[in-house]
């Protein structure tokens, strides 16, 4: 496991709603040792989500104190249709665009991510992204 691990709203998303999971079991020892980074993307999907406010004050309590990271830029949005044209020329499709700058941004920074999106494994079947396993 790398320093540190990126960890996508797929798997958040699953810890708020307390789903009992091999990627949740992750992200909580991640939790205890203080590896765990976040993207304004990724926050605004989660916490997008929350329908009771107490919920989502919860979330944001928890969500605070992780480096929240800006995974956007004009190069970057480059190199993510780059990427996408590149899977795409392989027959892969990415179905989420934002999934594409979340690996890309990872792939740019040599971030491991943690997740659980298929999207996330194409990306990695053909590009150099590191998936956080544990």
């Amino acid at each position: 496991m790398g320093e540190v691990v990126l960890v996508d709203s797929s798997v958040w998303i699953d810890y708020f709603n307390g789903v009992q999971s091999n990627k949740t079991n992750i992200l909580d020892d991640l939790l205890c040792k203080q590896l765990v980074i976040t993207g304004d993307i990724i926050l605004t999907k989660i916490l997008q989500g929350f329908i009771a406010e107490s919920d989502f004050k919860n979330a944001k309590r928890i969500l605070n104190p992780l480096d929240c990271m800006q995974l956007g830029g004009k190069s970057l949005a480059i190199k993510v249709a780059s990427n996408f044209r590149f899977l795409r020329s392989r027959g892969i499709t990415i179905r989420k665009t934002v999934d594409m700058l979340i690996g890309s941004w990872c792939i740019k920074h040599e971030i491991e991510l943690l997740h659980k999106d298929r999207d996330f494994d194409q990306i990695a079947t053909h590009l150099p992204l590191k998936i956080c396993a544990g």
